[in-house]
């Protein structure tokens, strides 16, 4: 069992990167970071898949890291996504966002080529062994084709004293309760959808890596807060009531429906890059009907 405290507890979010003219927009991205700043989150992790890591290139993607952290200025942390299924290239995305100053480094299941478990284990090993900051694995096997084995998950974080949390994004929450087995509760567990947070905060785990907190940045943290503070029944009233908007902003491949509910709200255009596309008609009349039950349009 490690014995170490678990360093992101709370409200991450996973936040998207503008475009305007086909270019990143940092006017809009600073307008969202410093809403969620507001917001009270714990930290963002930039240029996670919501914000359209396959899509960025190389110097746009540490480009966006480093002024996510820039516009941070130390008040929450940045944690970095530079997964990738090129262990070269996530290493080298790891060195760059250490040097330009992100406090932590969210690396996702090498996607497609489907390693095997030792495949898996030599390839967070490499990149956990490239940086001194903390490393946080992603594992989310509807999205990479492979799943990153609870065994896997406790032989790295034995092997390298870096590696200290994982998202979990495999929508199975006795995962939580086999990692805490293997691992001990100071192990940090995030769970990788906004709408199972409460059950896999009910089995131990210790907050969300979200993509509805770029639109109810407080909201998600009041929400995650309640339950860490033993205020279940808060907790549930406000789960509640962002239901509607969690199970909206998957209507489509996320992040095309979060872009569109942003756009709704004027904070950003909708633009998204091929081979992604704007969001159908069917699914933007249900998603501006999930943000006016939840109180955020008329």
């Amino acid at each position: 069992m490690s014995s170490r405290k678990p360093q992101f507890a709370g409200t991450y979010t996973a936040i998207v990167t503008p475009f305007a003219q086909g270019k990143v927009d940092e006017t809009a991205l600073e307008r969202l970071v410093q809403a969620q700043i507001r917001g009270g989150v714990d930290g963002i992790v930039a240029v996670g898949t919501t914000g359209e890591s396959p899509t960025l290139t190389m110097d746009e993607h540490v480009r966006v890291i480093e002024l996510c952290v820039k516009l941070a200025r130390g008040r929450i942390k940045v944690i970095a996504g530079t997964g990738a299924n090129a262990t070269d290239e996530a290493i080298h995305l790891t060195k760059a966002a250490e040097q330009v100053g992100a406090d932590a480094q969210l690396h996702v299941a090498p996607y497609y080529n489907k390693p095997t478990q030792e495949g898996l284990f030599q390839h967070f090993h490499a990149v956990a062994r490239a940086t001194k900051l903390p490393v946080l694995l992603y594992n989310i096997p509807g999205r990479c084709g492979v799943d990153v084995a609870v065994e896997t998950v406790d032989r790295l974080a034995h092997d390298s004293v870096n590696i200290v949390g994982i998202k979990e994004a495999g929508g199975n929450p006795d995962r939580v309760s086999q990692l805490r087995a293997r691992l001990g509760v100071n192990f940090t567990i995030l769970s990788g959808d906004d709408a199972l947070t409460l059950p896999f905060m009910a089995v131990g785990a210790h907050g969300v890596i979200s993509v509805a907190s770029n639109v109810v940045p407080r909201e998600v943290s009041r929400m995650v807060q309640a339950f860490a503070m033993g205020k279940p029944a808060l907790a549930l009233k406000l789960h509640d009531k962002l239901h509607p908007l969690f199970k909206a902003l998957f209507v489509e491949t996320n992040p095309v429906p979060v872009k569109a509910a942003l756009a709704m709200l004027g904070r950003m255009d909708e633009s998204v890059r091929l081979p992604l596309v704007g969001i159908g008609a069917a699914s933007r009349a249900q998603l501006k009907s999930a943000l006016k039950v939840c109180g955020l349009l008329r």
